[in-house]
């Protein structure tokens, strides 16, 4: 029972469960195309295997902290992955029923069949061992004992079988090469039946033939997940990047968080295991006979039927930009809003060609924290400093999963003469922004370009953001601010327009929580309205309660984990929360603050979580132009309205979505702002 009287902040890492949960929820949806469903599946699968290799790996290390210093920082880990593992366990249960007892059948009845080991008749035998054959070189095999001299390594969420041999007390380990091969191959077919198996099989029924001399008693399938944290000094001595460059064997060779083996494999043979790769008990999850379903993103269709996929979608042009030479003009005029992935991220890249050619453009500064492996934003630099203009690029070397493309692709720019800077220690910069510095009537002009997303024209497909084309002097000469602190001309950097973290973003937004709730203790007008990834900055989260108490109405949208808990009696019942997931990841950020009757809103990098305010390098901004401002503000309110895909977020977290009234109209809000924007833009 919750209790009123307590500021109730929920943990972070297993309300993150309930998050991945609503991915599950996607994939039963029987509404969602089969093909979508399974990159659910997939979506779940991948999102489980960071969690553990960040999260759980976190925990793990927490573990080790004195017992003195835990107690005293109510520190339970144990206790913690306890609850995590059992969570897990019960959502696989139902990730395996949704696969086995929907979407394999009803592949079948669409003519596509997944076909397994034992199911083999002769002419797929004999097409496994001619693959198996020519494969071959990609296969490693390795015998080891039971006891621990012989050396024994998997590499981080690689696929391997275990074999056991009778009367032995050694275990042999073979390799299954998907990175190398793929993981699902199509057997050739006369007929219209489209058959598929996995990879996994083709080895496993050629298995013998690597251990002839052995009497083979079982074959399991086993994945390790290790420690995906890079641990460095921190310190100014030497190039950061490099450090990271250098580290980033760690996390292959990282502390092991997690083996997922087959359920099948005896109990004497799990234990052997486990001792020989120093695991505890608590590191064992049981699994099905296949492991990394996150591959399923690439389960082939050889039906090519359109049925089995989400409607196409094709993006919306914009009314003003699209077709346009010259992007200076058209922002100089009026600020221009662009939002992903309803249109193209093409504007991005042609008002970085613009710059690029532009005679009149002096500079370009760019922030980068995730970028695409072949980009046109990456291509249009090199072209901008052939052309004279000074290129200044902030490379995020700790983007996690991305250091390494980030670090080449800043190797890249310097030897084309970019001015590349890269990770400051013990901060991150998140920003996703850009600045062009043109001279017009002998004048610098500024040209800002400021999103929620990353510069990154493959995730902008399916990542819905937003962005602003700006050359509004109050916010450009602010931003160059933001590019003075990067390249470290300033400390801190003045501001009275954008929020900027660490420097002002949690004052700015604790100052205006407090002054809704001191308009509501005066009966003025008072609401928040706020949409982000994640929430659980506990400083935020008990001025949300304090707000709430006051009478503020609080609505939220959050995608994510959140640490607030809304509707509880006397505590957060003004506060009312949902949570979206669709056939796009929600991924934008905007604030709008009632200011008794004077709107203010904001949108930006930053969610409400106690990194995004403290030690990472953010920009939040205004939305000063009235028709954006009026656009932001619809696009928020169609979300708010979802009753589709919107969850209720309550104290029991039961993820139960928004039940209809009869007689209302459905509203499944990224199809319905897809139609609000192509009927604004009339494309």
């Amino acid at each position: 029972m919750l209790k009123p009287e307590e500021k109730i902040i929920r943990h972070r890492d297993l309300n993150w469960l309930s998050f991945n949960e609503r991915v599950l929820q996607e994939a039963k949806d029987p509404t969602t195309p089969l093909y979508e469903r399974l990159k659910f599946l997939a979506i779940f699968s991948m999102n489980l295997d960071e969690y553990f290799r960040v999260r759980v790996s976190q925990l793990r290390q927490i573990k080790r902290v004195e017992k003195s210093i835990r107690k005293r920082l109510a520190l339970k880990p144990n206790k913690t992955v306890k609850e995590i593992l059992r969570e897990v366990r019960k959502q696989q249960d139902i990730f395996g029923r949704i696969y086995r007892e929907e979407i394999i059948p009803q592949l079948e009845t669409k003519g596509i069949f997944l076909v397994h080991r034992e199911e083999y008749h002769n002419f797929q035998e004999e097409f496994a061992r001619k693959y198996f054959k020519k494969i071959s070189e990609c296969i490693d095999t390795l015998v080891v004992g039971y006891n621990h001299n012989d050396d024994l390594f998997l590499e981080n969420n690689q696929l391997y079988f275990m074999v056991t041999f009778a009367n032995e007390n050694k275990f042999g380990i073979v390799n299954i090469p998907t990175d190398e091969c793929g993981r699902f191959i199509t057997f050739s077919s006369e007929t219209k039946e489209h058959k598929i198996t996995f990879l996994d099989d083709i080895v496993k029924v050629n298995i013998p033939s690597l251990f002839p001399d052995k009497e083979i008693e079982g074959i399991f399938e086993i994945k390790l997940s290790r420690d995906a944290e890079l641990y460095i000094d921190d310190d100014l001595d030497g190039i950061l990047a490099e450090k990271i460059y250098e580290s980033l064997k760690q996390r292959t060779d990282g502390q092991p968080t997690r083996l997922l083996y087959d359920s099948a494999m005896p109990v004497e043979d799990r234990r052997i295991l486990r001792k020989r790769l120093k695991l505890g008990k608590i590191d064992m999850m049981p699994g099905g006979r296949y492991h990394n379903f996150s591959d399923y993103f690439s389960f082939p269709d050889p039906s090519n039927n359109p049925e089995l996929h989400y409607k196409e979608m094709p993006p919306i042009k914009h009314s003003v930009l699209e077709g346009s030479k010259n992007y200076f003009d058209i922002i100089s005029k009026k600020d221009q809003a662009v939002h992903f992935p309803y249109m193209s991220f093409n504007y991005v890249e042609e008002f970085l060609h613009q710059a690029a050619v532009d005679p009149q453009v002096r500079d370009i500064k760019i922030s980068i924290y995730r970028v695409a492996d072949e980009s046109v934003v990456t291509s249009a630099l090199p072209t901008a400093v052939k052309n004279g203009k000074k290129v200044t690029v902030f490379i995020e070397a700790k983007a996690r999963f991305d250091e390494k493309n980030n670090i080449d692709w800043g190797r890249k720019l310097e030897d084309e003469g970019a001015q590349v800077i890269y990770s400051y220690p013990k901060i991150k910069v998140h920003s996703k922004i850009l600045l062009v510095n043109r001279e017009e009537d002998e004048k610098l002009k500024s040209y800002a370009y400021i999103g929620t997303g990353n510069f990154n024209s493959k995730t902008a497909k399916i990542y819905c953001d937003h962005a602003l084309f700006t050359a509004h002097k109050k916010i450009t000469s602010e931003l160059s601010r933001v590019f003075q602190v990067l390249e470290g001309e300033l400390i801190i950097p003045r501001a009275k327009h954008l929020l900027i973290s660490p420097f002002s973003t949690r004052k700015v937004f604790t100052d205006m929580i407090n002054r809704e709730i001191t308009n509501a203790k005066m009966g003025k007008k008072a609401g928040i309205t706020a949409k982000m990834n994640s929430l659980e900055d506990k400083e935020i989260i008990e001025l949300l309660y304090d707000a709430s108490e006051a009478g503020v109405k609080i609505r939220l949208l959050v995608r994510g984990f959140t640490c607030l808990i809304p509707g509880v009696e006397d505590l957060s019942e003004n506060i009312y929360m949902t949570s979206i997931v669709d056939r796009y990841l929600e991924h934008g950020r905007m604030y709008l603050f009632e200011n008794d009757g004077n709107e203010e809103l904001f949108f930006g990098s930053a969610d409400w979580m106690t990194r995004n305010l403290d030690r990472r390098i953010e920009v939040i901004s205004p939305i000063y132009d009235e028709d954006i401002a009026a656009e932001f503000k619809d696009i928020l309110n169609i979300q708010l309205q979802d009753n589709v895909k919107a969850r209720i977020q309550e104290p029991l977290e039961k993820n139960e979505f928004i039940k209809r009234k009869p007689g209302d109209k459905a509203v499944r809000s990224q199809y319905e702002i897809y139609n609000y924007l192509k009927q604004k833009h009339g494309s």
